[in-house]
């Protein structure tokens, strides 16, 4: 025998070493004759092969094809000669075949999107503040006016105003999505003729004289901080405020004097309005946009519910006026609490399967929003004694409603509202011998109304979709 010898692999697929000899053949064989030596076969190691699954299981587990599990490999550049000398596989696709066999199928829930309804505590902390110094004022110039005879022009321009705002702020956020020209012109006209109203409606029982001049400063200033207050503008309307606050802080320990006593609200006032024109003449110098004007009826219900709300408040205050700044301490929270729940509707949402199941969630955020609001209530009304009855009883009904109107619901609470205010003011006028105990119980009735409301048109998943 003689000649070259040539070695040649078997394959990919198997062990063997093929000898082939150059041997002289007769010419009836066409072919050369060949030695064919099968070395013993190595399989896959499994236990590496184990320790990869494990290590990416997490990776492997949402794979629905091998072919995923190939690109994955792939991308961490597992190279050809490592999975033959680790893994024992003779290519990518083998092992990511025995890789995707080994590991079970899993598919984690995405991760959950950011609240859209995430509120800012600093903002509705500082809103419930500002709701409530301007209290202040009243009480620097508490010496220079007669509880009764001021007292009740005083309360008509607020009441008025309190109405006219609720109005006007649902219209300027309207057209807020228009642009911010728009708003601010509806927020300058609506503002001033505002005023005018409230103070030509507060001097038919002020008679004329210093009255209707405090119910004309006090109707101008809440006209002003309602544009700072739609417009997001709380900082700038804190530092207007920093007269009164400074006036009312020396109190205590100084009598100021009838001048000085006069002089901080007025400069106060005096720069909530220079503030107020300066943010709607920057907004007014913006280019106008193209928008279609919303109709007025439809800030129809959201004034009547101002007005409503400001009935109830007042009587409120005629039978405990600490009451009163407990609730408008109140309303940061309350407005926080309002984020929370959409907040909130929206994660049970995502955790629901069916209708029913929304519902109980729904009604659960609900019944914890509102026991928490309640709750932050009842602490400093105990601490005053305050008739801790009526005023959750007023609160419930009011975070119910601002609730509805919050999702555009604003005829249902309106009407509740009005037919609770007026019987509360029928009744409240006949002086029945229990008329403490009336407003508590129609104010009852009214938060089980609106609760009712509530479970029923937002506990669908369509609102909050």
């Amino acid at each position: 025998m003689s000649g070259p010898i040539f070695l040649e692999p078997g394959g990919a697929e198997q062990d063997t070493l093929a000898i082939r000899l150059a041997v002289p053949r007769p010419r009836r064989f066409l072919d050369d004759a060949t030695l064919a030596i099968r070395l013993p076969s190595k399989g896959p190691d499994e236990e590496a092969v184990s320790a990869l699954a494990a290590e990416l299981a997490d990776r492997i587990g949402p794979a629905v094809h091998p072919y995923e599990v190939a690109a994955l490999l792939e991308a961490d550049g597992l190279s050809a000669s490592m999975i033959k000398e680790r893994y024992g596989h003779p290519t990518l696709f083998s092992l990511a075949a025995a890789l995707y066999e080994r590991v079970p199928r899993a598919f984690p829930e995405p991760a959950a999107p950011p609240d859209p309804w995430r509120p800012d505590t600093v903002r509705c902390l500082l809103r419930g503040l500002l709701f409530a110094l301007p209290a202040l004022a009243y009480l620097l110039t508490a010496p220079l006016w007669r509880i009764d005879e001021h007292a009740p022009v005083l309360i008509t321009a607020g009441v008025v105003s309190w109405a006219w705002g609720q109005g006007l702020g649902h219209r300027a956020h309207l057209r807020l999505t228009t642009g911010r020209r728009e708003a601010s012109r509806t927020l300058l006209a609506g503002s001033l003729l505002g005023a005018c109203v409230a103070t030509g409606l507060a001097a038919i029982p002020a008679g004329g004289g210093p009255a209707t001049v405090a119910a004309a400063a006090q109707s101008l200033y809440l006209a002003a901080a309602g544009v700072l207050l739609v417009l997001g503008r709380e900082r700038l309307l804190l530092a207007a405020l920093s007269p009164l606050i400074a006036g009312a802080a020396v109190l205590p320990w100084w009598e100021p004097g009838t001048l000085l006593r006069l002089t901080f609200p007025l400069l106060a006032l005096l720069a909530t309005l220079a503030v107020a024109l300066w943010v709607l003449a920057s907004g007014l110098g913006v280019p106008a946009a193209e928008g279609p004007r919303p109709r007025l009826r439809g800030s129809v219900p959201y004034g009547l519910f101002g007005l409503a709300a400001a009935v109830l408040v007042t009587l409120e205050g005629r039978q405990d006026p600490y009451a009163v700044i407990v609730l408008t301490l109140s309303m940061g929270p309350a407005e926080w609490l309002l984020y929370r729940y959409r907040g909130w509707s929206v994660a049970a949402l995502r955790a629901s399967a069916t209708l029913r199941a929304f519902l109980f969630r729904s009604s659960g955020v609900l019944a914890l929003c509102l026991v928490c609001y309640l709750l932050l209530l009842l602490v400093p009304a105990l601490l005053l004694g305050s008739g801790p009855v009526a005023l959750l009883s007023l609160a419930a009904v009011l975070w119910a409603a601002l609730l509805l109107q919050a999702f555009g619901v604003a005829w249902p609470p309106a009407v509740v509202c009005l037919t609770t205010a007026a019987g509360a003011v029928v009744i409240t006028r006949a002086d029945l011998p229990d008329g403490s105990a009336v407003l508590p119980s129609v104010c009852a009735a009214a938060a089980v109304c609106l609760a009712a409301c509530v479970v029923a048109l937002l506990g669908r998943p369509s609102p909050h979709a």
